[in-house]
């Protein structure tokens, strides 16, 4: 009995289109991601293409360059000027970062000088009001009881603390109401800038039934202080601070008793326009 001939499938065409056609849906894909960035990273790009060279040989053996050799042995020749736009893609990535680079430069100089002019005024300022003071505190004649300083931020009067208080003690002598009377007259010029009262002591320690150490002692001072100002004075208590120091600010050595004296201080801080709250 005759064998029957095997039939040819109709239709389709050779297996080999099929890869082919493949092929160039991948090559589409690439080409369609690489034109859609809008920066190129050149060593990731590197690492794209050896990927695609290893994986399915679009490149000849050993070609590193993407502007080398042809796309498939015999088939379609690569983009004539892809190597030209990823060589301006970086270019061009370079200089948008040049510019920025430059432009946060140029912010940041702006900024500086800003900065400069603001603490220069803000120095003049704290200047002005410190001669001021000085004046008013030799026509009072009190300025050789208190100490006048000044930094871009406030002017600072220092007063000896025994001047004012007795020995672990809060309450104001006698004897300090007319200094402090002279102050307050001077502190009601001042009356829109903050004003901060800072109670400082020595390292000795102290323990009694109504302080129970120094930060106590130094608070109750500050208080004390800026209490009797506001009772004589129409100064805005919202503007008015008072604060203990302790003895963690001295400003001469305290193995001394000349050194602990002048620890034991109260400092008023009149802060200029510009740094007041």
């Amino acid at each position: 009995m005759a064998r029957k001939k095997k039939e040819e499938p109709k239709g389709g065409g050779a297996s080999w289109m099929n890869t082919f056609a493949d092929l160039m849906n991948l090559l589409l894909c690439f080409f369609v991601l690489l034109f859609s960035m809008s920066t190129v990273d050149a060593e990731k790009f590197e690492m794209l293409v050896a990927s695609l060279q290893n994986s399915f040989s679009i490149f000849p053996s050993g070609g590193a360059s993407i502007g080398d050799g042809m796309m498939v042995s015999s088939g379609v020749s690569q983009l004539e000027f892809l190597d030209t736009y990823y060589n301006e893609g970086a270019n061009s990535s370079s200089e948008e970062e040049g510019k920025d680079e430059s432009q946060n430069q140029e912010e940041q100089q702006t900024e500086d000088d800003l900065k400069a002019e603001y603490e220069e005024a803000s120095l003049k300022e704290s200047e002005q009001m410190a001669e001021s003071i000085e004046q008013q505190l030799a026509q009072l004649q009190i300025g050789d009881q208190v100490e006048v300083d000044s930094n871009a931020q406030y002017v600072m009067l220092t007063l000896n603390g025994a001047l004012l208080f007795d020995s672990a003690k809060a309450e104001l002598r006698e004897d300090a109401i007319p200094l402090v009377d002279k102050l307050s007259t001077i502190l009601q010029g001042y009356n829109s800038n903050s004003i901060y009262i800072e109670g400082h002591t020595d390292n000795v320690p102290i323990h009694n039934s109504k302080y129970e150490s120094n930060d106590i002692l130094s608070s109750y001072r500050a208080q004390s202080v800026k209490d009797y100002m506001l009772s004589k004075t129409n100064l805005d208590p919202a503007k008015i601070r008072a604060t203990g120091c302790g003895e963690y600010n001295p400003i001469a050595d305290n193995s001394t008793p000349e050194g602990r004296a002048r620890n034991r201080r109260v400092e008023i801080k009149i802060y200029n326009s510009y740094n007041s709250n």
